[in-house]
């Protein structure tokens, strides 16, 4: 398989206090990868800096190389990055004052497109992309956050989706959902491995299992162990990683 993103000996700090440590991740073109570990181990920080989200946080910074078509995104416009890798947040976060369609459309807005015939297919797309066109093409004129919860992190995905990124990261995308919604952002990850990069970042180690093609463990900011899904689950290699999905901490 080809590589679409790595990390090559990545550390980030919050100010003094260093979050993560040397981490080296290949992340392989459609397929996803699970990031698991206890929380605060430093999942949700390297994944931030896969698409330069992490510098935003006053006082954060970052050493090493994070590779995009092997091209570091370090030397590229954090904007332009932030297009080609998209994100989906632990909480669904349509905007507040925005429809149904205008949640989708607003990337593409913003990127100077204005057809509305354009906006009309790239929205109804990324809708169904999401799982979401058949529940909402009646009601796209209501305010997004008016859907239910799992329907809104659906409709954060489309919206990700509308940019056309090539890599998709989700941060705990089920942590606030039950377990119907959380089944179809499941089957959903499933479909979007075909078009896109996927790295989810899960502390549910059931949904890594059943979504993921490869799964990395972190513990206090280190990587401990990668390799597939079903082998690292069944013959871990590492102590650690066998107390943690044993359950013996975490």
């Amino acid at each position: 398989m080809t590589r679409k993103l790595a990390a090559e000996k990545v550390s980030a700090w919050y100010g003094p206090k260093k979050a993560i440590e040397d981490i080296s991740l290949d992340f392989e073109e459609h397929a996803t990868t699970a990031i698991i570990g206890p929380s605060g181990c430093g999942k949700s920080t390297l994944i931030r800096c896969l698409n330069r989200l992490h510098e935003t946080v006053p006082k954060a910074r970052v050493e090493g190389k994070v590779l995009l078509d092997d091209k570091d995104v370090y030397a590229d416009d954090p904007v332009a990055v932030r297009r080609r890798v998209g994100m989906v947040f632990q909480k669904a976060n349509p905007f507040p004052t925005m429809s149904v369609y205008d949640n989708v459309a607003a990337a593409l807005r913003l990127n100077g497109v204005r057809d509305r015939g354009k906006l009309d297919k790239i929205v109804k797309r990324s809708l169904e992309q999401a799982a979401l066109w058949d529940e909402v093409k009646d009601y796209l004129g209501k305010p997004g956050v008016s859907l239910s919860g799992g329907q809104q992190q659906r409709l954060c995905i489309a919206r990700a989706l509308a940019a056309e990124p090539e890599v998709l990261l989700m941060d705990e995308p089920c942590s606030a959902l039950d377990p119907i919604a959380t089944a179809k952002i499941e089957d959903l990850i499933f479909d979007l491995k075909k078009d896109y990069t996927v790295v989810i970042v899960t502390h549910n180690m059931q949904q890594a299992a059943r979504v993921a093609d490869t799964t990395a463990f972190m513990y206090l900011g280190h990587l401990i162990e990668v390799g597939g899904t079903r082998e690292l689950f069944e013959r871990p290699r590492e102590t650690l990683t066998e107390s943690y999905i044993t359950g013996r901490f975490g």
